[in-house]
Order: structure tokens, then sequence, then C-alpha cells
């Protein structure tokens, strides 16, 4: 994968306050400055040279922001994410950018996975005395692993946490709540009185759990049905689509990469749905695209709020624990709606997402 050039060093600035730099510097001041900062043990200064004329550099304002990396003060916040290109890149800037709107302030932030050295983003991590880290995706959990136990970790980016023998600590899923989707559910079918989902418990265990809970606050029965390969996933969705009533059920997709294959599988799901005039909604976005009534999707600026807020309160020594994505968007497609009789017109302005595209 090809290397990223990075404009920024970053870190919390919380300290910033409390040191004393003397008088304002001028513009002839600065190499002087510089060295006096790189002389003390609690600041880290990058030194960019930057050919560029005002324009290109107002521009650079105004995409990137560089900060210099401050030593922060005990209890600061850490992120590391994966060094990916777009689009991927930008969905983590977003995280960031909620991290540091929930914090109040900017955060050391490290790409895992390109050029730069684990051993050397944990020397920095030790260097400025961060206390506790997110982790986002599975790069970043990785590389959070190795980290001395005396750093609380929490992770997010992910739909569940990796099972193995590795250190295990709070993550913060793309799952979105239950609550949320039979919210919705219920919103748009009020009528709806079961729904059924079919699941690897090895996986999504922990997600019924509060499904359940979530569907007796709502009035719904829950039908789980576990299934531990796509083979019995598949006989358990042909017994259910024969049998389900369209007028009192509807059938859940959560993010399962045992239980829901969308090559084969997925097409077949939703076309006995349309063919019975089943609502089928789903914990994957793409799915709206191809035929499934609604889904929630990251709000990735919230997801990045609820990850600081996790870690900020986060217990020394806490066992790991999964919890649902709390806030999220809304994808909804239309034309399903209207096969199914749903009258949404006076609902559109509330979507985040339509489909089919217009």
């Amino acid at each position: 994968m090809a290397q990223t050039t990075e404009l920024t060093s970053l870190a919390r600035h919380a300290g910033l306050a409390k040191a004393h730099m003397g008088e304002p510097a001028f513009r002839g001041d600065w190499p002087q400055v510089l060295q006096r900062l790189e002389m003390s043990s609690d600041i880290l200064v990058y030194r960019f040279q930057v050919a560029a004329n005002d324009q290109v550099v107002a521009q650079l304002g105004r995409v990137e922001r560089v900060k210099v990396a401050l030593a922060s003060e005990t209890g600061s916040i850490a992120v590391l994410y994966p060094d990916l290109e777009e689009p991927y890149r930008s969905i983590f800037t977003k995280i960031i950018e909620g991290i540091e709107a929930q914090v109040g302030s900017p955060v050391a932030s490290y790409a895992v996975g390109g050029a730069r050295s684990a051993q050397d983003i944990m020397a920095q991590l030790k260097r400025q005395d961060i206390k506790v880290v997110i982790a986002l995706g599975r790069q970043g959990m990785k590389a959070a692993s190795t980290l001395d136990h005396e750093v609380g970790v929490v992770a997010g980016g992910v739909v569940s946490p990796p099972t193995g023998d590795g250190r295990s600590f709070p993550v913060v899923s793309l799952a979105p709540d239950p609550k949320m989707l039979f919210e919705r559910l219920k919103h748009f079918m009020p009528d709806v009185r079961r729904v059924t989902v079919v699941y690897d418990p090895k996986q999504n265990a922990w997600l019924m759990r509060l499904a359940r809970d979530a569907a007796r606050t709502h009035g719904l029965e829950l039908q789980a049905i576990e299934a531990g390969d796509l083979k019995n996933a598949v006989r358990v969705y042909q017994e259910v689509l024969a049998s389900a009533d369209p007028k009192r059920d509807a059938l859940w997709l959560p993010q399962d990469s045992t239980t829901v294959e969308d090559s084969s599988v997925l097409p077949l799901i939703l076309e006995s749905a349309w063919n019975r005039n089943l609502a089928v909604f789903s914990s994957n976005v793409t799915h709206v695209k191809r035929g499934a009534l609604f889904s929630l999707y990251p709000n990735n600026v919230a997801l990045g709020r609820q990850l600081a807020s996790s870690a900020m309160s986060l217990p020394s020594g806490n066992a790991a624990l999964v919890v649902p994505m709390k806030d999220a968007l809304l994808a909804v497609n239309t034309r399903t709606a209207s096969h199914l009789g749903l009258q949404l017109s006076s609902r559109q302005q509330a979507f985040d997402l339509v489909f089919p595209a217009r």
C-alpha cells in the first residue's frame, strides 16, 4: 500500500496553559524558540520544511491541522488508527474529530501499519506519559495489545472484538444498538410484533443479549436463532421466510460474516421477502441499496464522542466489554417502503441516506 505523507504531529495541549514560554516570539526568534523547546524533556518538536507559496499554505490550513506534539498531563488520550488510503482515512479522521470534540482538546494520533514501527509509536506514547489509548480498527487493536497493562485501552471501528488469547479491552462496536433499530422498525411498521434474526453466537451472542431486552422494551418478540455455519443459516432462512406473517413479522440481518453472505444468500433472502411483502431491515447499510427497508450506519463524529466518553471514564483494570453504537444515521430504501405500502413522504427530511439514489 502506498505510503501517505502526513503533515501533522498530534498531541494533547492540556499542559500548554501551564507552560511559560517567556515573551511572545517574532519571526526572527523562532530558531531560538525551537532550540529551547527541543531541550525540554517534556516536549517533542517535529520540524517540517515546506516549499509553498502563501496560497498553498492557506489551502493546507483549511484541510490539515498542524499541531506540535506536546507532552500531556496524566490521564491524557492518544489514538491509534490504521494507515489506510481513502475513503477509509477520512472515516478515521472524522472519528478523531469527534474524540477531540468530546475531550475538548487535540489528542495525540498515530497511524499504524505503515513505515512507522510499532516500537517507535510505543516509545512516543511512553514519552508523552499517555495513560489511555483509543485503538481504531483491527490494526489499531493489534498495536494496542502490545502496550503495557498500565495503559488503558478502548477499541472502536470494529463490529466485534477478535477472538484469541491476546489482551482484551472494552470495545465500542460498529453494530447499532438494537434499541435504535427496533425503535425505527416500530416507527415504520407499528403493527410488527415479532423480529427474527439468525446469528452466529461466536460473533453476536453479546448483541443478542441486548436485543432481547430491547425487544421487550418495544413490545416485540425476538426470535433469535443460532447458526454456526452458512449451511444451517440458509436452512433457517428458508423455514423463516416460508412461515413468516408479513403483517406481524420482520427479519433482521445483523453484521455477521457466518449467517449473512452477501454474494449469493442475501439476494435470495431479499427476493423471497419481496415476493412475500416481508420487511427486512439490516445493520449493514449496503443492504439497503440492495433492497432492505432500512439500516442504521455510523455517525463517525458521534462515534468518536462515544469512544472518548468511554476512554475518559475507563476504570483501572476494566474487564473486556462490548457495547453497541449509540448514535447513528438512517438509510431508507423508498422503493421497498412503497412496495410494503408504507407512506414515507412526510418523513423524507429525517432520512440521512435514501435509495434508490436520485
